[in-house]
């Protein structure tokens, strides 16, 4: 029997501009060892439902969602939910977990902050 591989989507708003998906991008190289996907909930493909579904063709079978929000906004409050929802009903065999925004995160928040408070070098 095939060992279930795990896996992560990086799930973002999307945009029209394919210049916009290059931070999101960025972060799966930085992730080393394991499947990552970036999905986005509008504006652009793949959708969650595309990246769960390429994810599921590849063997995993344990899929963690990491909403690459600054907050709790409606799409993690609402949308998310109930897209995750649809995907367990979809595939029962499948285990999914969802995180928090990145944006909640308090290592987060304090590198914005030192980001911010940088002085200018110019």
């Amino acid at each position: 029997m095939q060992q279930a591989l795990p896996a992560i989507i990086l799930l973002a708003h999307g945009s029209r501009d394919p210049l916009w998906r290059a931070p999101i991008e960025a972060v799966a190289a930085q992730i080393p060892g394991r499947m990552v996907r970036c999905a986005y909930l509008e504006l652009c493909a793949p959708s969650l439902a595309q990246a769960v579904h390429q994810l599921i063709a590849e063997g995993a079978a344990h899929i963690t969602v990491a909403p690459m929000f600054l907050g709790m906004g409606k799409h993690a409050r609402e949308d998310l939910p109930r897209l995750v929802a649809q995907l367990r009903t979809e595939h029962p065999d499948v285990q999914f977990h969802v995180q928090p925004a990145v944006g909640e995160d308090a290592r987060v928040v304090q590198l914005l902050a030192h980001i911010a408070a940088e002085t200018p070098t110019s």
